[in-house]
């Protein structure tokens, strides 16, 4: 997961719902069209073989171009899906028995939701990076943005790569830029027919 040293890497995050058959060559475009670093599996429901099904069918064109994917929330099926890692949604708790439990290879991912304490905590009990979300205006979740001063301090005290996401526009990316490791794109790009041309003008101001 390396690049330039001087921009955020991508971090794609799939839809909660989607068929296989038809999402694959979606994705596959995105990331044969961008240098993507690492994809999440957000899947929601409790379908352990849909849930299955679809990690096999991502992970086979996710390994296959060496990027990393990680699933959100169901620990177990790391090391049966033979997938790098897990995208932990409450922050540090349980994170540093898992990291115990898994080892120093498997990637932990923590999303912090706007909170500087959550954050530190997540760093503190091991993660491999956290996010901070929503960036941008949304009518979803607690109303709390994560504020440019947010991520200003972290990459200034913390070590711990960060996520900036949630509701992407290309001025927060040209403003994010300087401050943040990546930016996690999902609902952003998911609803257009091709979601590479959605992604393309908001990663402009980062130059790919």
């Amino acid at each position: 997961m390396t690049d330039q040293p001087d921009r955020p890497q991508l971090y794609l995050v799939t839809p909660a719902a989607f068929d296989p058959e038809s999402f694959v060559p979606r994705l596959a475009r995105v990331l044969d069209g961008l240098p993507i670093a690492c994809v999440r599996l957000a899947m929601a429901g409790s379908d352990e073989d849909a849930i299955a099904r679809a990690a096999d069918a991502v992970r086979e064109e996710t390994h296959a171009r060496d990027i990393a994917i990680v699933i959100e929330r169901h620990v177990a099926l790391v090391e049966r899906l033979g997938l790098d890692g897990v995208h932990l949604p409450e922050g540090a708790r349980g994170l540093r028995k898992l990291r115990e439990t898994l080892g120093a290879d498997v990637i932990l991912g923590a999303a912090c939701g706007a909170s500087r304490h959550d954050g530190i905590g997540a760093a503190e009990a091991g993660a491999d990076y956290v996010s901070f979300s929503p960036v941008g205006e949304t009518g979803l979740g607690t109303g709390h943005r994560a504020e440019r001063d947010l991520f200003t301090w972290w990459s200034e005290m913390i070590e711990v790569p960060v996520v900036a996401e949630g509701a992407l526009t290309q001025a927060l990316i040209e403003s994010l830029a300087p401050v943040t490791d990546f930016f996690a794109f999902g609902a952003e790009i998911w609803g257009h027919d091709d979601p590479l041309a959605a992604l393309r003008p908001l990663v402009a101001p980062l130059g790919y």
